[in-house]
C-alpha cells in the first residue's frame, strides 16, 4: 500500500508541474554544444518560453509528454516513497526519541531514488523526446517525431532492442539518487523541526507545505547540473547499435558542455526547474502526507 500511496502522490503533483517540465527541457537543450551568442534564443525565460510554445505549437504543447510524465511519477515515486516509508516503518530512520536521523534519511532517500530511477528510466527517455519536439521555428536539440508514448517505445524497441529503452539508465539512477536524497531528507528534517518546535502549526499541513518548499529549493540546486546532462543524453540521436551520436556517457557529455558552453551551462533551465520542483514537491509531499493519514485512518477502521 505504501508504494500505491507514493505513486498516487506523484501523479497528482505531476499533472500540475508538467508545463514547467516542458519549458525546462527546451531551455536545457537550447544552444546545445554552442557558445553563448552563436545560437538562436527561442526561450529567454519562463514567460517568453511559454509564449513562444503556445504561439507556434498551441496551448496543448505545454502538456507535451504528459502521459509518460504521469506514468514516470507513478512508477518512480511509488518505488522511492514506498521504499522510504518501509524503511521508516522498520525503524531505520529514527532514533529512540523518534527523531529523524539525517544520515539515515539521506541514505535511504538515495537508495530509494536510485531504485525508482532504474524502474522509470524508459519513461523519462520517452518523455524527454516528446517534450523536445516542436515546430521547426523554435526547435532545439534532436527532433524525434514520435506520435505518442506507445509509438515512441515501439520505435525505440524496434531500432535498439530492450536495452535501448534503458539507454542512460545509469545516469538517471545517479540523478534520482541525488534528487531524492536531498528532497526527502531536507523535507523530513525541516518538517519534524517545525512540528517539534510548534512552528507553522496553524494548519495541519502548513509545516508540510513550508518544508516541501525548502525541499524543492535544495533539490533544484543539487539536481540541475545532472538534469542538464540527462536531458542531453536522453534526447540525442543514436546509431543503429543504440550508441549516442553526440555523447558517449555522463563524463563525456559534461566535458563537452564545459568546453563548448562553459560551466554556466549547467544552470540552464534552473528557473523553470525550480518553478516545476516547487509546486511538484509541495503537491507531492503534501499529497503523500494526506494519503498516509488516509491510509492510517482506513487501517484503524478495518
Amino acid at each position: 500500500m505504501d508504494f500505491v500511496v507514493g505513486g498516487l502522490a506523484g501523479v497528482g503533483a505531476g499533472f500540475f508541474s508538467n508545463p514547467f517540465d516542458v519549458v525546462k527541457t527546451r531551455m536545457q537543450l537550447q544552444g546545445e554544444l554552442r557558445a553563448r551568442g552563436q545560437h538562436a534564443v527561442h526561450y529567454k525565460n519562463v514567460p517568453h518560453a511559454m509564449f513562444n510554445i503556445v504561439k507556434h505549437d498551441g496551448i496543448a504543447a505545454l502538456q507535451k509528454g504528459l502521459a509518460p510524465a504521469l506514468w514516470f511519477q507513478l512508477v518512480v515515486n511509488g518505488v522511492r516513497l514506498g521504499i522510504y516509508q518501509h524503511a521508516d516503518d522498520y525503524g531505520l530512520l529514527r532514533d529512540k526519541d523518534n527523531k529523524t536521523k539525517f544520515a539515515n534519511s539521506l541514505f535511504f532517500g538515495c537508495i530509494s531514488g536510485m531504485c525508482g530511477g532504474l524502474c522509470g528510466s524508459p519513461l523519462q527517455l520517452v518523455k524527454t523526446q516528446l517534450m523536445s519536439y516542436s515546430s521547426q521555428k523554435i526547435a532545439v536539440g534532436t527532433q524525434h517525431a514520435h506520435p505518442g508514448m506507445i509509438d515512441a517505445m515501439q520505435m525505440i524497441y524496434a531500432k535498439n532492442g530492450l536495452l535501448g529503452l534503458w539507454r542512460g539508465a545509469h545516469g538517471m539512477m545517479m540523478r534520482n539518487s541525488v534528487g531524492s536524497a536531498s528532497q526527502i531528507a531536507s523535507f523530513s528534517v525541516c518538517k519534524e523541526w517545525m512540528d517539534n518546535n510548534d512552528v507553522f502549526q496553524q494548519s495541519k499541513y502548513l509545516s508540510a507545505f513550508i518544508a516541501s518548499n525548502i525541499g524543492a529549493l535544495v533539490k533544484t540546486i543539487f539536481l540541475n547540473p545532472m538534469d542538464v546532462i540527462m536531458t542531453r543524453i536522453y534526447n540525442q540521436a543514436v546509431d543503429a547499435n543504440g550508441k549516442g551520436i553526440m555523447y558517449d556517457g555522463i563524463g563525456d557529455c559534461a566535458k563537452k558542455i564545459v568546453k563548448a558552453e562553459g560551466l554556466l551551462a549547467f544552470c540552464k533551465g534552473m528557473g523553470p526547474s525550480y518553478l516545476r520542483q516547487a509546486p511538484h514537491t509541495v503537491l507531492l509531499l503534501v499529497f503523500w502526507d494526506m494519503l498516509k493519514d488516509l491510509q492510517k485512518s482506513i487501517e484503524l477502521h478495518t
